[in-house]
This record gives C-alpha cells, sequence and structure tokens, in this order.
C-alpha cells in the first residue's frame, strides 16, 4: 500500500487500477491468467487508437498486480504525462470506455493532488465529501462515474460504511448494489465535460509540421511516430554532456537531409518551436537566413536531430537487439484479428505501403504492451531507433518530398485577449454571446449585490471558511425538531445554565458599557427588566451618535432623501430645530445613512480600481454567482 501511495505521490503522474468483480478470489495462478486475459482482450480491443498516439512521457501500459494487504489482485498502470494534461485526461477517458466495454470491470484513479476527478467537480459535490472521507469511495464502473456515500439515516447504516471502506468492501457494495452508487448529475457533467470529444479530440491536439531532417530520422518516425516525443524530450531537456555528442553526428549526419512531414502534438511542438538554439559549428548543422522561404523547417529539423542523435548517444554501444519476430503465434493472431475487426486499416489493401505501414506500427505496439506486459517499452528510444534503422532501407526515403502534405497552421500558438476572456468565461461556465452579455448589462439590477452580501454576512463561518449562499430550489431541505427546540431554548435563554461562554462574555461587557447605571438586582439575583437594559443600551448609542456628529465621518456616507408628508413643506429650520432638540446642536445636518447604496457605490469603486484583473469584490460576488458587466466608463479615475 506505501508503494502504491508513493506512485501516485510522484509529480506529473497518474496512476490507475481495474479490479474484478465477479471473479471470487482462487488460487493466485488462477487468477493472474484470468487478469492477464483481460490485458490481452483491453489492449487489443483499444489499439486503433492507441497504436498511433503520441505520448509526452511513458505510454498507457497495464500490468497485473499481486494481492497486497486489503488490495485484491488487480491489473494496474501508471504514467507520467510530463507537461501534457491531456494525456491524463485520455487516460481517464480510456478508462471509462474499458469499464463500459468490460462491465465487469471497475476503475480507480488518481493523481499527485489525489482524487482529481472529484477536483474537476469540487463547485457540485455534497459537504460531507472531502479529501479524507473520499478514501476508496470513487470508482469509473460500466462507463459511469460512482460514488459510495456515507450513510445519511439509521437504516443506510447496515448497507453503507460509516467510515473510509477498505477496498474489498468497496467491490463488493459496487457488485451488488452499482447502479445505486452513480454521482450525481451535476458532478459526472463536470467531469465528462473534460473527456468530451475523445476520440476525434486526438486529432484535433496534433500539429504536422515540415521539418528538414537527415534521412534515417525520417525513417524511424515513419515506422515509430510516437518516438518524436522521445526526441523533443531529449533536446528539451538537454544538458551540457548532452550536447558533447552533438559535436559530431555519427548516426544522423546532416548531409543526408530530406524535407518530409512530421506529425507532433501541440504540447511537443511548443516546446520544440520556442527553444532558442545555435548549433555546435562543429556538427556541421547550418542554418539559411531567417528570411528563407524554409529557414523553420530547417530549424525544427537540427533541433529534432540533436534530440535522435542524443538518444543513440546514450544507449551506448553494448546495444544488443532483443526485438523478437511478433509476426507469429496465437496470440498475434488473435490481436490483428481485432484490429482488423476494429477497422485499423481504414480499409488499405493488405499488402500496400500505407497497409504495411499501420502493420509495423502495430507489431512495435504489440511487442511493447502485450508481449512485454511487465515493461512498458521494450528499451531504451535510443535502443528502438538503431533497431529501426537496422531493419530499414534508406534508399525508399527521400522521395517524397515533392508530395508532402501542407503544414497546419500555428496560429493555436498565439492568444488574443479576447479569446482569453472567452476560455476564461467557459471555465467559469458563464460563456455567453455578445448580445446577451449587452442585454444583460443595460438590465442589471444592483439590488441582487445588496441582497447577496447581506445573505453572505447572515452565514455561519468555520475554520473551513464562509458558506457561499447559493441558491438551488432542488437542494433537499432536512428538519430535526430537536435540535431546533434546543437551539430555540438557548436563544431565549429557557436555561440559564445552559449559555455558553461567548453569552457570558456578552453580558460582562455590557455590564461594562453601563458601569454608570449598573442593572440593579432583587434579593433572589434576578436581573431588572428587559426594557431597562434596552433603554440603557440606546441610551449609550445615542451618546456615541452624538459624539460622532461633531465630526466629518458623516460626510463620507451617503444619506437618504428626507421624507415629506403630503401637503405639507418642511424647511430646514423645521429639520434643523428637531435635530437640536433630539441631538443638540452639532447633530442639526445628521439625516439616515443609505446602506444598501453605500455597499453597492463600495463595491463598484472597489471592483473599478481591480482595472479587470482578481481582487476581493470579484471575487467575493462570483463565488456568489454575481457576475458584474464590465466597465464601459472610460473616465480617468479621480
Amino acid at each position: 500500500m506505501e508503494k502504491e501511495l508513493c506512485l501516485a505521490a510522484v509529480e506529473d503522474a497518474v496512476q490507475y487500477q481495474l479490479f474484478l468483480l465477479t471473479h471470487k478470489q482462487e488460487a493466485s495462478e488462477h487468477h493472474q491468467e484470468i487478469l492477464q486475459s483481460y490485458i490481452e482482450k483491453i489492449l487489443a480491443h483499444f489499439a486503433p487508437i492507441l497504436v498511433s498516439y503520441i505520448w509526452q512521457n511513458q505510454p498507457f501500459n497495464l500490468k497485473y498486480k499481486p494481492a497486497k494487504g486489503d488490495i485484491p489482485a488487480h491489473i494496474g498502470g501508471f504514467t507520467k504525462f510530463g507537461d501534457n494534461i491531456e494525456d491524463e485526461w485520455f487516460i481517464v477517458y480510456l478508462l471509462k470506455e474499458i469499464t463500459k466495454e468490460f462491465p465487469e470491470l471497475a476503475a480507480r484513479v488518481d493523481d499527485n493532488d489525489g482524487e482529481f476527478l472529484l477536483i474537476e467537480a469540487a463547485d457540485y459535490l455534497p459537504k460531507w465529501l472531502n479529501p479524507e472521507t473520499s478514501i476508496n469511495r470513487v470508482f469509473l464502473h460500466r462507463g459511469e462515474l460512482c460514488i459510495i456515500p456515507e450513510p445519511n439515516t439509521p437504516e443506510k447504516e447496515t448497507l453503507l460504511p460509516v467510515t473510509n471502506p477498505t477496498v474489498l468492501e468497496a467491490l463488493k457494495l459496487l457488485s451488488a448494489h452499482s447502479g445505486d452508487f452513480v454521482a450525481a448529475k451535476s458532478i459526472r457533467t463536470a467531469m465528462y465535460k473534460r473527456i468530451s470529444g475523445y476520440p476525434e479530440k486526438i486529432q484535433a491536439c496534433l500539429h504536422r509540421a515540415h521539418c528538414y531532417l537527415p534521412i534515417g530520422a525520417a525513417a524511424v518516425l515513419k515506422q515509430h511516430p510516437g518516438l518524436v516525443s522521445a526526441a523533443v524530450q531529449a533536446f528539451y531537456l538537454r544538458d551540457p554532456i548532452d550536447l558533447k555528442a552533438c559535436r559530431i553526428f555519427k548516426v544522423f549526419p546532416p548531409e543526408s537531409r530530406v524535407m518530409t512531414s512530421v506529425t507532433f502534438t501541440r504540447c511537443l511542438y511548443a516546446q520544440l518551436v520556442q527553444q532558442s538554439f545555435v548549433p555546435d559549428r562543429r556538427s556541421g548543422y547550418s542554418l539559411p537566413p531567417r528570411s528563407h522561404p524554409e529557414y523553420k523547417a530547417y530549424e525544427l529539423g537540427m533541433k529534432l536531430a540533436h534530440g535522435f542523435e542524443m538518444l543513440c548517444f546514450k544507449c551506448g554501444s553494448t546495444f544488443h537487439d532483443s526485438k523478437k519476430h511478433v509476426s507469429s503465434g496465437q496470440l498475434w493472431d488473435n490481436f490483428l484479428n481485432s484490429l482488423k475487426k476494429n477497422n485499423y486499416f481504414k480499409g488499405e489493401l493488405e499488402g500496400s505501403a500505407q497497409y504495411l505501414d499501420k502493420l509495423h506500427m502495430a507489431e512495435n505496439y504489440f511487442q511493447q504492451t502485450v508481449v512485454n506486459p511487465q515493461s512498458s517499452v521494450v528499451g531504451s528510444p535510443g535502443e528502438e531507433i538503431i533497431s529501426i534503422l537496422k531493419a530499414t532501407n534508406l534508399e525508399d526515403f527521400g522521395k517524397e518530398a515533392c508530395s508532402l502534405p501542407p503544414e497546419d497552421d500555428e496560429d493555436w500558438l498565439e492568444i488574443t485577449p479576447d479569446a482569453l476572456e472567452q476560455i476564461l468565461k467557459e471555465a467559469r461556465g458563464t460563456s455567453e454571446s455578445a448580445s446577451t452579455s449587452n442585454e444583460d448589462e443595460q438590465n442589471y439590477n444592483l439590488t441582487e449585490v445588496t441582497q447577496s452580501m447581506k445573505a453572505f454576512m447572515s452565514k455561519v463561518s468555520t475554520h473551513e471558511g464562509a458558506e457561499v449562499p447559493w441558491t438551488s430550489s432542488a437542494a433537499p431541505v432536512n428538519f430535526d425538531v430537536d435540535s431546533f427546540t434546543d437551539a430555540l431554548d438557548k436563544i431565549l435563554g429557557t436555561n440559564s445554565e445552559e449559555l455558553d461562554s461567548d453569552d457570558l462574555e456578552e453580558e460582562e461587557e455590557f455590564e461594562f458599557l453601563d458601569s454608570d447605571e449598573d442593572l440593579k438586582t432583587d434579593n433572589k439575583g434576578e436581573t431588572t427588566s428587559q426594557d431597562e437594559a434596552v433603554g440603557s443600551l440606546k441610551s449609550y448609542m445615542d451618546e456615541m451618535d452624538n459624539e460622532l456628529a461633531s465630526t466629518n465621518i458623516g460626510k463620507s456616507f451617503t444619506t437618504q432623501p428626507r421624507m415629506v408628508e403630503p401637503g405639507k413643506g418642511c424647511s430646514s429650520q423645521d429639520t434643523d430645530s428637531n435635530l437640536k432638540d433630539d441631538f443638540g446642536a452639532a447633530a442639526a445636518d445628521l439625516t439616515q445613512v443609505d446602506i444598501d447604496l453605500n455597499l453597492v457605490a463600495n463595491l463598484l469603486e472597489s471592483y473599478n480600481a481591480q482595472a479587470g484583473l482578481a481582487g476581493p469584490v470579484s471575487n467575493i460576488l462570483q463565488s456568489m454567482g454575481i457576475h458584474l458587466p464590465e466597465n464601459t466608463d472610460h473616465k480617468p479615475h479621480q
């Protein structure tokens, strides 16, 4: 268990587990055979999208994991996704589809942040669900997100675990009551939105560019396109020792370069194109002037060539070709039949060039994931590169430069302020058209701001933070009569013994404030009447108002207009005389403060001072579901 937790805590890595629900625990050897057969079925079924997928760091892989502690034997995997977060969500999509295709399997997935599926739906989780209570409660089963809840009634305590269940307990519950644990629609929608669009989304995340590459590198990428990630990472994470291998190119000399088309992921392409690098003069790699129409192709090819050379240098001279011929045996035949059944070859004629290219990619995938399930790769990337070079006739390459497909547009590398604003709105779930936004701005009612702030101030605040006044008509209402009557008794003071320490402190404060007019008690120790206490407090407040009236603090607030009775006039002299009688001469201009107007004015002034950036007002109001319109008044600040 400790090892599993350590793996999950690795930065930028995802851990996933697949458990068999319907199979009773038998002899470990027999159980291992069953799970191993599931590995082969899963990898064969999803091979059409896995074979050509370009991973940032490590591929999706499944291995048999023996039972350990309270975790039964299962299928597990671990993938470092590095800088490309899309790899992690693609794995979530795969797990969802695996449990849909094989309903007898249930999946768990987490990363160094913990249950990141719940993090994605954090705004919709019930209050009881937090990192401490979510252990062994979140699964993917039958293609749905399932959450095992805590019991909320005494009857459910016999079925649901009060404390965090073990994995075995959770699997038994899923097996018997899987339909009862499907997460709420709002939670599932938030999570599914993150993986929507797959598998078509895979193509949208790719970028095709022309590169002036050594012919050997072009041949390697044609047979194994996924090695482009290893080459980019080797160049991107290079150090001075790695660059020593590129002073003289032994494997990929510059004189053998040809123009070819290379497929990157957008993340890999951005990492490569944004790197500034000047090659060593001794390497033989030179670049044309920046005005040259093919300058970018030369630069990209030069960087990739450096990455490939570094990979081959790291594998050393002790390399031996350990790759076995996989195109034989019953296992390969079953795998190939599954590929054909799932339309992997896209209608290509058997024996054609496109068919053979796809077949070679399938053989590499089969060797890495099915034949050697205990290792996610056959060897180091450098060994793979040299193995491909030895088995490839390079004379057939270099003739396709005139028929290359066009490059993809690079506009996605640049983002405009409007596009960024749209992305932020979509992330907040407030994406609206410009016309709707303008209508809302014209019809905006600031009363909602004051009402929400008052509701917010009336909420309970604990050490975990303040409760945000979300309004939801669908929220369930629970009413406990006993707790309500107890609370009412404490408020009304029917039992003086139930006063808590805070109540006592408040009484002491009032006694201190009224020290000149102490409350009289009778022989039984009872306090004077409530009216006298209120009157004493009112006199204190009047004294404070009278003192503040002689200052300029009242001028900083907006006051309400003076009310005039119908048919009667009211002169300033009459008002002043009345105020003088009540508060004295210094309070002649004292009128009632408009609290709501001052609140809104201060909030808007603070919001305007943020100048479009994040700040306290926008954060508080957005947490309440209130989004102020943009400030269209461009007057200079005073």
